[in-house]
């Protein structure tokens, strides 16, 4: 049951930067970007990018947050993420 939890939980964390790239290439196509379901995209990855673009303005029309934002996530916040929910599940004995 545990594995179950943890494989789902990878997936999502893995899943997450796909959505991020979805958002910032859907930018550039103005019908796209304006669709139910790049906007519910939005919803998820804007707050975490907005972390970002507080430290890194745009230069002109060139957005570098996404990049350092992913390798932030991809190298740091999910794999830190994943460890501590193994680490967790172990503690309390459900893996």
């Amino acid at each position: 049951m545990a594995a179950n939890i943890l494989l789902i939980v990878q997936w999502l964390l893995s899943a997450y930067p796909i959505l991020i790239i979805l958002y910032v290439l859907s930018s550039w196509i103005p019908p796209l970007y304006e669709s139910r379901f790049i906007g519910w995209i939005g919803g998820l990855v804007e707050p975490y990018l907005g972390l970002f673009r507080r430290i890194i303005p745009p230069i002109g029309m060139i957005d570098l947050s996404p990049i350092v934002a992913l390798l932030a996530y991809q190298y740091i916040l999910a794999p830190a993420f994943f460890n501590g929910l193994v680490t967790l599940f172990r503690w309390t004995g459900l893996l």
